[in-house]
């Protein structure tokens, strides 16, 4: 029988049409029901058009339905696969915008921290609506998110719905791999990795090039050559400091710790001057969005007058799919999965990001063993504030929130817990019409 691969959030235009690209690239899904849902008209028509394009391309035999009805996209899917973003620029720049009036300085802000924190508030209730829904209608589906804050609402939905076999995708793992691979000269079939920790902050444990250590290559690469080094100063430091390679860029990884954004002058020198895609300035994404805001629609429109190109890509979704219930061909990729025994120094039943295999088995996570002591420490305060965060978000309780933003080590650097009481009420103030679980339990 056709698999059905059913997409939520498909509006997201450029993760939706290159996946249904890499889907319909294996054999097992050439004639399979691509399934679009959206609740924005436009977009939904958008995407409709660039998969038809697709299939018309590859002379695929599969279809496409899209709908704004979330039931009828998920009733018999094998796969489903989440690209939400709920609420627009409007009011994630209050993720920004408020920390910001306080000196909390943050770049991108989808992750961890207030911003990653608030997001999740607004998110996570759709998020769980979807996986209730998923149960209902397509029980034995894998489910694929990449919407983020990834962990806290993968950890949200594995929570809630255990029964249900969901796990989150990023591509800062393979993305990393081959930008180290690159800076020492290596191609990337000779080089085997295994990466660990939390999402955005997993650690390359070891990074081998023909089966040998190819660390002192890359510090030699780091020190060396300066162009390397300004490519990505933070990650770089983190490195020189901390022994082992960081996931996700450095304006990411700036604002998940305390050493970058305290200071104006820290700031200036590890965040506005690198060469790397993100490096680190102020409300980076946020800026992007708002540029986009009202020509999105002529962006869109020139990519469909391209010329459609059906070569695979490098996210893992359409992999794991095909080794689930394609042909079975068993792929390994980095999921985010909750910790039960993988890693042994971070909190039991958090949310990891770790080597999975995907085989007919379904998701089988690897343990990795405890992570090195320095790189524990960091991961663990991350982790037990996505934790706390979860809890309140969940329970609808605001203090609980106001407790894991209080520990964010950015946050912490900053600010005294009066000024973090403060803006966390500011923040509940802007985020109102979207936390009626709260219940008016919205000040701390």
């Amino acid at each position: 029988m056709a698999k059905k691969i059913a997409f939520i959030g498909a509006g997201s235009f450029g993760f939706t049409r290159g996946l249904v690209r890499d889907i319909l690239t294996f054999d097992a899904f050439k004639d399979a029901e691509i399934a679009l849902m959206d609740i924005n008209d436009e977009r939904l028509a958008f995407t409709k058009t660039a998969v038809e394009r697709i299939i018309a391309a590859g002379k695929y035999p599969a279809k496409v339905t899209a709908t704004k009805d979330r039931a009828a996209a998920l009733k018999g899917a094998d796969g489903v696969v989440i690209t939400i973003l709920q609420g627009g620029p409007d009011v994630f720049r209050t993720d920004i915008e408020i920390p910001k009036k306080y000196n909390v300085d943050i770049n991108v802000g989808d992750t961890r921290g207030p911003a990653g924190i608030f997001r999740t508030l607004r998110t996570l209730p759709v998020m769980l609506d979807i996986i209730a829904d998923v149960e209902k209608f397509c029980p034995n589906a894998i489910v694929l998110n990449y919407t983020n804050p990834m962990a806290m609402l993968c950890r949200g939905m594995q929570g809630e719905h255990p029964k249900i076999s969901v796990t989150g995708l990023c591509h800062s793992v393979q993305g990393t791999a081959g930008m180290l691979a690159k800076w020492i000269g290596a191609p990337m079939k000779e080089v085997t990795y295994l990466c660990a920790g939390i999402n955005h902050q997993a650690w390359y444990i070891d990074f081998k090039w023909n089966g040998k250590d190819a660390y002192p290559l890359i510090r030699k690469a780091i020190t060396e050559k300066k162009e390397i080094y300004n490519e990505e100063q933070v990650r770089n430091e983190m490195y020189l400091h901390l022994d082992y390679y960081v996931t996700e860029s450095s304006g990411h990884n700036s604002e998940y710790n305390s050493w970058f954004r305290k200071r104006p002058d820290l700031i200036e020198k590890y965040c506005t001057n690198g060469t790397g895609w993100n490096p680190g300035h102020h409300a980076y994404i946020l800026n992007e969005y708002l540029k986009r805001q009202h020509d999105w629609k002529d962006l869109i429109q020139k990519e469909l007058e391209k010329p459609v190109k059906l070569e695979r890509g490098h996210e893992y979704a359409a992999s794991i799919f095909n080794a689930i219930f394609g042909d079975h061909t068993v792929f390994e990729f980095n999921g985010n999965v909750r910790n039960y025994g993988l890693i042994d120094n971070l909190p039991e039943g958090c949310c990891v990001e770790v080597p999975v295999y995907a085989s007919q088995r379904g998701l089988d996570a690897v343990h990795t063993g405890p992570l090195p002591a320095q790189l524990a420490i960091l991961n663990n305060i991350s982790a037990r504030c996505e934790e706390l965060a979860v809890e309140g978000a969940i329970e609808g309780d605001a203090r609980k929130i106001f407790h894991a933003v209080l520990f964010d080590p950015l946050t912490s650097s900053v600010l005294s817990m009066e000024e973090t009481r403060n803006m966390v009420n500011d923040m509940f103030e802007a985020n109102k019409e979207y936390l009626p679980h709260f219940k008016g339990k919205l000040k701390v």
